[in-house]
């Protein structure tokens, strides 16, 4: 299913597409369209990523980030390496900081798609999406270290919170190679898919999180992640307010009715 169910399509660089699934077009897919070149990041590409969030349609409730061809990103693209200053050096990285946080503290939530390379800028994307699906090809690098740099899209705050400080300056400083499972049992990714089931194992979890309350699911993406960094009494006192948030809404209350009354499903594996 593609764009047919948009009703405003953001302006998008030749690097990304866009197209829609699910029964109501509820569910997006975003690709990183620059195979030939392992889908690294240009300038263009993040900045279409920051249009593509900014403008995304009301009725879509789930992005799966995903990409073309073998690879998820090889990082940055090596020709926009170029020698600047100290400030511009600067407003370049917090330019990456601001369009993969409007990602991450976005309206919906994103899950994402990893294969192949996932190094360097393209793990600081990965780590942006609040699921991660890998299949077996994946692997994880930051190579920044090795060339004499240091990351600069924000994967000194999100990737330390997956798998430890320890663990990151061990991939920085020697340049050690994380493949699918190391990364899945550190806590890179939630779930590892078999070859090929990448894209339909997020397209089913999207479709679970596009059928939950929408107060629900903002107040995981923008309060959860707040109360994690609070103070315990302030973490407290967020997480009360936003239970009683989410609990008056009229969609949730309608929820729990059918739980009690027996019409919703339970919980379990089977």
């Amino acid at each position: 299913m593609t764009d047919e169910h948009e009703h405003v399509r953001p302006l998008l660089p030749p690097t990304l597409r866009s197209e829609r699934h699910g029964a109501d077009g509820e569910i997006a897919v975003l690709r990183l369209a620059r195979a030939a070149k392992r889908n690294a990041l240009d300038d263009a590409t993040v900045l279409g990523i920051e249009s593509y969030f900014t403008t995304l349609p009301a009725d879509v409730r789930v992005v799966v980030l995903a990409a073309d061809g073998p690879h998820f990103s090889a990082g940055l693209d090596l020709s926009e390496l170029v020698e600047r200053d100290a400030f511009s050096g600067i407003a370049h990285s917090m330019m990456w900081h601001r369009v993969f946080e409007r990602m991450e503290r976005g309206r919906v939530p994103v899950i994402a798609v990893l294969t192949g390379a996932v190094i360097g800028g393209g793990l600081e994307l990965a780590c942006a999406a609040h699921v991660r699906v890998a299949e077996p090809s994946a692997f994880y690098a930051l190579p920044e270290g090795q060339r004499g740099l240091f990351v600069g899209g924000g994967a000194s705050v999100r990737l330390p919170r997956l798998i430890g400080t320890h663990r990151m300056a061990d991939m920085m400083l020697t340049g050690r190679v994380l493949d699918a499972e190391e990364g899945h049992a550190l806590g890179i990714t939630q779930y590892l898919a078999d070859r090929g089931e990448g894209l339909a194992l997020a397209l089913e979890l999207a479709e679970k999180v596009a059928a939950n309350s929408p107060v629900t699911n903002f107040a995981v993406l923008q309060a959860l992640p707040r109360i994690a960094e609070a103070a315990p009494d302030q973490g407290y006192l967020m997480e009360a307010l936003m239970a009683a948030v989410a609990g008056a809404d009229a969609e949730a209350q309608d929820r729990m009715r059918a739980f009690l009354e027996g019409r919703a499903a339970k919980v379990g594996r089977g």
